[in-house]
């Protein structure tokens, strides 16, 4: 089953096109990861902050990211990495333009 892994940490920058600039290579490297499905990268400039939204294949694939990526942010000076994972309802999910996510649903 599909796993949903949101993830939110302090972020002192760069944002935007800098962001996008300074991160490309990290980005690609995401693509490798066991699981991996697609990943949604979040900011916000004004409170400092930033994370992404990512789907996994399966719990194990989610779980073992998060704990790479944690001790990676925490390499980098993350103090504190909040994070969450949760099952995706695709029955539901498809009704709201979830297709790319879950796929067609049989009924």
């Amino acid at each position: 089953m599909p796993k949903l892994l949101q993830v939110h940490f302090d972020y002192p920058g760069p944002f935007g096109n800098d962001m996008s600039a300074q991160l490309q290579a990290l980005a690609a490297s995401i693509n490798q990861e066991p699981g991996f499905i697609w990943k949604i990268w979040t900011e916000n400039p004004r409170r400092q902050e930033a994370g992404g939204v990512y789907l996994f294949a399966d719990e194990e694939s989610a779980q073992a990211y998060l704990r790479m990526h944690s001790a990676r942010l925490k390499a980098l000076g993350v103090s504190e990495v909040s994070s969450r994972i949760f099952d995706v309802n695709p029955a539901l999910s498809q009704i709201n333009h979830a297709d790319f996510v879950c796929g067609p649903v049989s009924g």
